[in-house]
C-alpha cells in the first residue's frame, strides 16, 4: 500500500465503526508499529489478567500467561501485550465472551485469519476508531495445552543473543509489511519456529541430565 493510498484509507475510515472497516482501511488505522520495551509491560499484563479473572471467573480458567515479545525484557517489539488464557474445558464460550465489556472485540473464524487452535477465539483490546489506544492485548483463549509459544518466550529470556536476532528482523520486514499485519507475522515464521526446535532440544538436553543425576545420585546411597 503507497503513501497517498493509506492517506485515502485512514481518512476514509473516520468515525466507522470497526467492524465495518474494509482491509485498506484496517490497515492504514493499524499498522505494524515497533517500540522500545517499555518495563510498564508487566504491570500492565498483571492489571489485564486481573479483569479476566473479575469478568469470566476463576472458576472457568486454568491459567493466564504473559508472551510474545512484550514478555521478553529488553527486545523491541509492537506495543501489544498477548495473553495466553487457557480455560476449562466445560467453559461457556458464548457466555465468555458476553461477559467482556464494551472495549473488547472477540475474533473468531471466518474473521479470524490465524491459525489459531480451538475454540478458535482470539480477544482484542485498545483498538479504537482513532487507532490504537495507549494499551492494547491480542488474549488467545485456549485449553489446556504445552505451548510453543512459551518454550519460544523462555529461549528467547535465557538467550539474549537469540533475542537481538529477532529483533533485527522484525526491523528488517517492517519496511515491506507495515501495513500487512498478517504477512509481518507469517514472514517471522521460519525464525519462529527454529527457534521453539532449539528450546525444545534444551528442555529435553535438561530433563535428561536431571534424571542422571537423579540416578546417579541413588546409585551412591
Amino acid at each position: 500500500m503507497n503513501g497517498p493510498k493509506i492517506l485515502k484509507a485512514a481518512a476514509s475510515s473516520a468515525d466507522k465503526p470497526l467492524s465495518e472497516l474494509t482491509d485498506s482501511e484496517r490497515a492504514a488505522l493499524f499498522p505494524v508499529v515497533l517500540k522500545e520495551y517499555n518495563p510498564a509491560y508487566p504491570q500492565w499484563f498483571a492489571e489485564e489478567k486481573a479483569n479476566l479473572e473479575e469478568f469470566i471467573g476463576t472458576e472457568n480458567i486454568l491459567r493466564i500467561n504473559h508472551y510474545g515479545s512484550t514478555a521478553v525484557p529488553g527486545l523491541l517489539s509492537k506495543p501489544t501485550v498477548d495473553i495466553l488464557l487457557e480455560i476449562k474445558p466445560n467453559t461457556d464460550i458464548e457466555r465468555l465472551i458476553a461477559a467482556l465489556p464494551r472495549g473488547y472485540f472477540s475474533l473468531r473464524p471466518p474473521a479470524l485469519t490465524t491459525d489459531e487452535p480451538p475454540p478458535n477465539l482470539v480477544i482484542l483490546k485498545g483498538y479504537t476508531a482513532c487507532g490504537f489506544a495507549e494499551r492494547v492485548y491480542h488474549i488467545h483463549v485456549r485449553y489446556a495445552g504445552d505451548w510453543d509459544e512459551l518454550k519460544f518466550r523462555d529461549y528467547l529470556i535465557a538467550h539474549p543473543k537469540t533475542a537481538s536476532e529477532y529483533a533485527a528482523l522484525k526491523v528488517s520486514l517492517l519496511g515491506r509489511f507495515e501495513y500487512s499485519r498478517d504477512e509481518y507475522t507469517a514472514a517471522k515464521g521460519r525464525f519462529i519456529r527454529n527457534v521453539t526446535e532449539k528450546a525444545k532440544k534444551e528442555a529435553e538436553l535438561t530433563h535428561e541430565n536431571r534424571l542422571k543425576s537423579i540416578v546417579k545420585g541413588h546409585s551412591l546411597l
